[in-house]
């Protein structure tokens, strides 16, 4: 590579003021002050100006930096953009880096990402809890980009039969962070975790290898009698579950109930879309006895916040997830749960009530029929469902046998 007589020199490289000096062929020494000094390679390509630097004076040689500048020379005159090339080999080496992230990592990353659209923290736990017993000893430290299916099956064959339910769950929570994965671009390729056409291909479905398991509950010509021993309970768990059994709500809805959900004077109960299963606020209408339950409740306050829970624990907090089990327990009635409360209705309006099914489920908050028909109807049936509830809340009321029971809606007719 050429080079002007004036070049540069080992002395001047230690001792020029600030300013740029030319060494010729586009090596340049570029001084801001006495410890910064750095190396430059200036050189046209397609027509423009470039600049690329060559790293600092004080730590290579004005021998090193002509070195560097004539292979940078060779490249220009070969058609080649030294600049666009450095970078590209940096990009090169971030996405072989990023490639290189593990899929425990990759799952970590995805859980803070949607931290915000958990229903809430049990959610979230279970799918951190499920994977770091499933999938992190596995494969936990492999990179996300070579994740396979013979990894997959590593997880899933062991736990495929015994436990059916959660190995369904890891499958999806597998499949859901490889595409996560795909999307950050941390992986190609079909995702290995797939049921349909891929996983369904070498495991049975899981309705094939298990029944499906539905909550115990209580026959509903036994609810009177037990709301009767469920009187002589104390404490503030039991009243949660009279409450619960009178509204036919689920127990994350009575236990996040907060004051202000409840407008004591219309009798209703109003739970917002974001503490519903179906992601819909849900009114519920508060018959006399259930009523009398929450205004109780109401003068016995210490707090006056909206946010303040309506049934409380220890200290004033919400009560646990496991208050109401708890009680059925000391009841000596563990065979029987809390969700299963809500069968018992079911099945008392079905069979002691001639209530349209459309109605009883609309007091469960289910969502029955296409979306077209639930575009249509908008309508939460309330007026019918608070004659329904107070009818509930009456039969409850009454300790009666299989034998003594009479059809309401035949009683009507």
């Amino acid at each position: 590579m050429p080079r002007k007589a004036a070049g540069l020199t080992a002395i001047k490289v230690k001792t020029a003021a600030p300013g740029r000096y030319s060494d010729g062929g586009g090596l340049y020494l570029l001084v801001r002050s006495e410890t910064a000094r750095f190396w430059l390679f200036r050189y046209q390509h397609r027509g423009k100006s470039h600049e690329i630097g060559l790293g600092s004076a004080l730590v290579f040689s004005l021998a090193e930096a002509r070195d560097k500048a004539a292979e940078l020379h060779k490249l220009v005159k070969a058609g080649t953009d030294p600049l666009a090339q450095r970078e590209a080999e940096a990009a090169a080496k971030q996405a072989e880096a990023a490639r290189a992230i593990s899929f425990r990592k990759v799952a970590e990353n995805y859980l803070t990402a949607h931290e915000a659209a958990w229903r809430n923290e049990k959610h979230a736990a279970q799918w951190g809890s499920t994977l770091a017993a499933y999938v992190y000893p596995l494969f936990g430290d492999v990179p996300v980009a070579v994740v396979n299916t013979g990894h997959v099956m590593q997880a899933l064959e062991p736990i495929w039969h015994a436990k059916p339910e959660t190995a369904s769950r890891v499958r999806g929570r597998i499949e859901t962070i490889l595409d996560y994965a795909k999307s950050r671009e941390w992986r190609d390729g079909e995702n290995p975790a797939r049921w349909r056409g891929h996983i369904a291909n070498m495991l049975p479905a899981r309705n094939k290898i298990a029944k499906p398991s539905h909550h115990a509950a209580l026959p509903w010509q036994e609810i009177g009698a037990f709301m009767e021993t469920l009187k002589t309970q104390k404490g503030t768990a039991a009243i949660a579950l009279r409450f619960t059994i009178l509204t036919a709500a689920r127990t994350g809805e009575t236990i996040g109930a907060t004051w202000g959900e409840f407008d004591l004077k219309a009798g209703i109960w109003t739970i917002p879309a974001d503490r519903m299963k179906g992601h819909r606020e849900h009114r519920v209408p508060l018959s006399v006895p259930t009523l009398a339950l929450v205004t109780a409740l109401a003068e016995l306050r210490t707090g006056g916040k909206d946010s303040d829970p309506v049934f409380t624990g220890l200290k004033g907090a919400a009560l646990s997830n496991m208050a109401m089990t708890t009680t059925l327990r000391r009841m000596k009635r563990g065979e029987i749960t809390v969700h299963g409360f809500r069968s018992s209705f079911r099945d008392w309006a079905a069979e002691a009530t001639a209530y349209p099914s459309d109605v009883a489920e609309a007091a469960l908050a289910h969502t029955l029929g296409s979306k077209t028909q639930v575009a249509y109807q908008r309508g939460d049936l309330f007026d019918k469902r608070r004659r329904m509830m107070e009818e509930w809340a009456a039969f409850c009321a009454r300790p009666v046998t299989v034998a003594s029971v009479v059809s309401i809606g035949e009683a009507r007719a």
